[in-house]
């Protein structure tokens, strides 16, 4: 079950406007390494992970990287309120504006819209946990990369926040990836799937 609590994980307080930098950041709303197709994929790995504490491990990450979609959201949010038109124009953000307005759209910085080719669902619990591994240092080098660019202190604080999410995520998945491998066979090399290999 699922309970939503009316507040972000992290405040969200972003003073100024800056639609160059939501463009960039937008990208962990809806980009190849963002938080909508991470909480996909772990809240859909789940159900094929033969061990509770991995379904477990799962859905807490999965259930959180929700609560990280909204604070990108409103990140962007807040950096494209109140936009002049000039504002749109000088800043780059008029392709975006064009078809989105300042709404938040599922997008990469590139301007790819998200699918969710990008996710990576096998029902395979060691290419399942190996590919969890590897997205979360995808999100945080995004996060490193974001944090190169952005000049704002507020948006800095919550994108260093939502970095070190990333890291715990990480380590979590290497300590699932770990326990995983010990329940299994450990004289099978290549630790086939215990749901459809005896």
């Amino acid at each position: 079950m699922f309970i939503y609590e009316k507040k972000l994980q992290y405040p969200v307080k972003i003073k100024n406007t800056n639609p160059r930098l939501a463009s960039l950041i937008i990208s962990q709303y809806g980009g190849p390494d963002g938080e909508l197709g991470a909480s996909l994929r772990y809240l859909s790995q789940r159900f094929s992970m033969p061990y509770p504490e991995l379904k477990g491990l799962l859905t807490d990450i999965g259930t959180e990287e929700l609560g990280h979609l909204e604070m990108i959201g409103a990140i962007v949010h807040q950096l494209t309120r109140n936009l002049t038109e000039e504002q749109i124009r000088s800043a780059g953000f008029d392709a975006y504006f064009v078809d989105h307005t300042a709404g938040i759209y599922p997008t990469a910085a590139s301007g790819s819209p998200w699918n969710a080719a990008g996710i990576g669902v096998k029902g395979d619990l060691i290419a399942d946990l190996t590919e969890d591994l590897a997205a979360e240092q995808k999100a945080r080098v995004t996060y490193d990369n974001i944090l190169r660019l952005s000049d704002d202190p507020d948006v800095n604080d919550v994108i260093k926040f939502l970095r070190e999410r990333e890291i715990v995520h990480f380590q979590r998945f290497g300590e699932g990836l770990r326990l995983a491998k010990d329940k299994m066979d450990a004289k099978n090399l290549y630790f086939v799937n215990p749901s459809f290999d005896r």
